[in-house]
């Protein structure tokens, strides 16, 4: 029988495991993830908010740098963009221009644009007063609309038994008048300069005092409607232009006896062809102001 004495005794030790002090690295690395994360939806937004055309300048200006920033334009100097040059406000466009495009095509633009609905205007006034008095449905052919190198030409011309003028004068015709004084309330809304001039046919003048020729017969009928117009209520020092022409400029060259050569001519000066007159008229460009005073912008 063995001896329970000499049996060897076994002492087992547990360890107990725990959780030992790390530090404070792992709030290092949580605050870059969080650092990362707003600067990633920062980003997004960043790209969210330019228009096709800016991000291609982003994506060239990362591509080729020194080549974006020395020729300019999209993405290296306009206001809308993230790159440098863009200003404080990423929607803000003042004295900012895009490359190619000078300040003075910018106006243009804008010109054409403000000329373009002002002849929607008139035609638009033309079929109202139309539509409330129908014996003017008739004159509607003698208004004639159109875009011209100098701006917009508003050409109220003659019919066959319809005149603008009585014959050999420059009295306006009842209807003249009307349509004269409400075109006047529409040159108000633009701040262009306006130029007028009368024409008359090849027919030649028959009466009246000695040498006077269908020169003195236009400018007169020119200025019986400038006169008209400021009646109407149009500002008069929007009027920078009346002449006449007599019967060199036939709106008919094939039959300059055709009673539409006989017609008015209101032309809405785009500022390009107003600084032209005023140049010709011995203006120095400094002179000229930007704007012609107008009773309404």
């Amino acid at each position: 029988m063995s001896d329970d004495s000499q049996r060897p005794i076994v002492v087992k030790k547990i360890k107990k495991g725990g959780h030992g002090h790390h530090g404070g690295a792992w709030k290092i690395a949580y605050a870059d993830f969080v650092t990362a994360m707003m600067a990633f939806f920062l980003l997004m937004w960043l790209l969210g908010s330019v228009s096709k055309g800016n991000l291609k300048g982003v994506s060239d200006y990362f591509s080729n740098p020194v080549k974006i920033a020395n020729a300019g334009g999209s993405g290296a100097g306009e206001s809308d963009t993230v790159i440098q040059g863009g200003g404080n406000d990423l929607t803000k466009q003042a004295g900012q221009v895009k490359k190619g495009e000078t300040p003075t095509q910018t106006e243009a633009a804008k010109d054409k644009r403000r000329l373009s609905e002002l002849k929607q205007k008139v035609e638009a006034l033309m079929d109202n007063k139309i539509k409330e008095d129908s014996t003017l449905a008739k004159y509607r052919n003698q208004l004639k609309l159109d875009m011209v190198a100098e701006g917009l030409r508003i050409q109220i011309v003659d019919e066959q038994n319809r005149p603008m003028f009585k014959s050999g004068s420059s009295e306006l015709e009842t209807f003249a008048h009307g349509v004269l004084q409400e075109i006047a309330q529409l040159l108000n809304e633009v701040p262009n300069a306006i130029s007028l001039s009368g024409h008359t046919d090849s027919s030649k003048f028959a009466g009246g005092a000695a040498g006077f020729t269908n020169w003195e017969l236009s400018s007169e009928r020119a200025n019986a409607s400038r006169r008209e117009l400021i009646l109407g209520g149009l500002d008069p020092s929007k009027i920078l232009r009346v002449n006449g022409f007599g019967d060199v400029i036939p709106l008919d060259p094939n039959n300059i006896y055709n009673p539409i050569n006989r017609r008015i001519s209101i032309v809405v000066l785009n500022k390009e062809a107003e600084s032209d007159i005023r140049a010709q008229a011995g203006q120095q460009p400094e002179e000229t102001s930007s704007d012609v005073p107008s009773a309404s912008q």
